[in-house]
């Protein structure tokens, strides 16, 4: 039986839901990126893991929001369900609009396009967005879908 890096991610939850978060809890870290592509991805969630499990707590839904703040940064929000010492905590609050596209990742400015026209059809207006990337490359090959959630915080 081959490893689980990643858990199988079920859309239906995400897809085409508006939801509300009240103070969730968050650790962020950054990730170095060459022209949005992330560098050192797989370190930084071991980084975080590995605070997460020191502390005796837990990540919420394989949560991991990535904001690409430049061509060479990514700041990535991991959920946790208790505040994690030695860690950037973080608490996001707000009604958040989220969408699921499958794919590969060269289509990522077709659903950044496609989201756009979504929130606008539902009248939203995006304030801030992030993608969640549901599992590594490896588990995308392995269970044969590249899931990928946008999750914008709408006004």
């Amino acid at each position: 039986m081959e490893d689980e890096c990643c858990p199988r991610f079920d859309p239906a939850p995400w897809d085409g839901k508006v939801i509300e978060w009240d103070n969730k809890k968050f650790i962020k870290d950054k990730v170095l990126t060459l022209f949005y592509m992330p560098v050192n991805f797989g370190g930084v969630m071991r980084k975080l893991d590995r605070k997460v499990r020191d502390a005796g707590a837990g990540i919420v839904d394989n949560l991991c929001l990535s904001d690409h703040t430049s061509k060479w940064n990514m700041d990535l929000y991991l959920a946790v369900n208790k505040h994690i010492p030695a860690a950037n905590n973080v608490l996001l609050s707000g009604k958040f609009l989220s969408k699921v596209y499958e794919g590969p990742f060269k289509d990522t400015k077709k659903w950044c396009d496609d989201f756009e026209v979504y929130a606008k059809e539902q009248e939203y207006k995006i304030k801030k967005w992030f993608m969640w990337y549901t599992t590594c490359p490896k588990c995308a090959k392995k269970y044969g879908k590249n899931y990928v959630v946008i999750i914008a915080e709408i006004g």
